[in-house]
């Protein structure tokens, strides 16, 4: 069978930033993206049907006969098989959400068009708001966890300094590195990836996940529910926050109920508010709807887009959602919506030119292995046309 993972319109605003540069299943919850959970989950290869832009690094392929699938849907056991069980011109539904259909080539508009509906009796995780990210990642860490060590052996712990706690709960990928830190498995599993390591001093609480030549580094503190995704650096105080891959967080400060995509930096002693001094609930820029949205949550910290930067001593808000290829800098809090291409803070913002960000790009992603090649490039460039609305300093001028 084929499956594509494709991107509901509605769901996709609501998840940009991180949608602006990704499909939705390319988004990391738990220890792995989405789409390697279906990949694992279905032991076959997905294509992606998502916005035109994208289609170049993300491309579909179709088959006479297709599942589609949300790429914000989480697999579980339940799920998969109700999916597969599919027949020709059948949808599975819960409460009127599509969750899969089985047909031929049809646009993201028409599916589900004519099939008829079973309604599914299962728990689901749609990830349908950026928040909802770090709240269902210590979940999705379980999870995963229980799926990528099934049946294998970890490597052992060999360093007489470390202390660990629940070690049976904690997994080691070869090359994995620990030198005296303490690992604390007692509310969930710990996983370390391939050559990650991890530093003198750390202390890691579960559920954790640290992937593929990572380092959590010295005197770091882990405090539960985290991912760290691939080629990545962490240092200072985290909480429940996930890194999507090849960002740094390198020094102290705190990072707490926060999302921090790929090709990021978060400057030293940067700091970032998760909660109200009065405890209220938390409102975030809503790109769906035009406007800030109430989260229901007392805990939210930041929601920072690929390539954005923010200089030494940042101090983020509660609720504060920063763009793609955004640089902040400066004392004092900047707004809780920063758009993409923002280059300034507190007192005020210009536009990180194309030219500038291409070279930024460039640079960093080269010091991971990456290729900021033409395909990216027109990636950025459609970003910095659809976001010229949101940079309201440009019609100041």
């Amino acid at each position: 069978m084929n499956y594509i993972l494709f991107d509901s319109i509605t769901d996709r605003k609501k998840l940009l930033p991180f949608t602006y540069t990704r499909p939705m299943a390319e988004i990391r919850v738990g220890i792995l993206t989405i789409t390697d959970k279906w990949k694992k989950w279905l032991g076959a290869s997905v294509s992606y049907l998502t916005e035109e832009y994208l289609s170049k690094k993300y491309p579909v392929a179709y088959q006479a006969q297709n599942l589609y699938i949300p790429g914000n849907l989480c697999p579980n056991k339940q799920l998969v098989a109700a999916i597969n069980a599919l027949q020709v011109n059948q949808k599975l539904v819960k409460g009127g959400i599509l969750l899969a259909s089985r047909q031929g080539k049809t646009a993201c508009k028409q599916l589900g068009d004519g099939c008829k509906a079973i309604e599914f009796e299962g728990e689901v995780t749609l990830i349908t708001q950026n928040w909802h990210i770090f709240k269902n990642n210590g979940n999705q860490i379980k999870e995963d966890y229980n799926l990528i060590t099934r049946g294998r052996k970890t490597q052992a712990i060999n360093d007489p300094y470390t202390r660990t706690y629940n070690v049976e709960n904690i997994f080691l990928e070869e090359g994995a590195s620990i030198k005296d830190a303490t690992l604390n498995a007692e509310n969930g599993p710990i996983y370390i990836g391939k050559n990650a390591r991890i530093e003198e001093g750390a202390i890691i609480r579960g559920p954790f996940a640290i992937c593929d030549n990572s380092t959590v580094n010295t005197n770091a503190r882990m405090r539960g529910d985290i991912t760290i995704g691939p080629w990545s650096k962490v240092g200072g105080e985290v909480s429940n926050s996930i890194i999507f891959g090849y960002s740094n967080k390198g020094h102290d400060g705190f990072l707490g109920n926060s999302v921090i995509g790929e090709w990021c930096n978060i400057g030293a002693d940067t700091n970032i508010s998760n909660l109200k001094n009065n405890y209220d609930l938390i409102k975030v820029w809503d790109y769906d709807k035009r406007g800030f949205l109430n989260t229901g949550e007392q805990f939210c910290g930041l929601m920072m887009g690929d390539h954005s930067k923010c200089g030494i001593n940042t101090m983020f808000n509660t609720g504060t959602i920063v763009g793609v290829a955004a640089n902040i800098f400066g004392a004092g809090f900047p707004r809780t919506f920063i758009p993409s291409f923002a280059w300034g803070g507190p007192a005020g913002f210009t536009t990180f030119k194309l030219a500038k960000v291409f070279e930024m790009a460039k640079v960093s992603m080269s010091r991971r292995h990456g290729d900021f090649n033409e395909v990216e490039k027109e990636i950025i460039s459609t970003i910095f046309e659809l976001e010229t609305e949101y940079r309201t300093w440009e019609n100041n001028k």
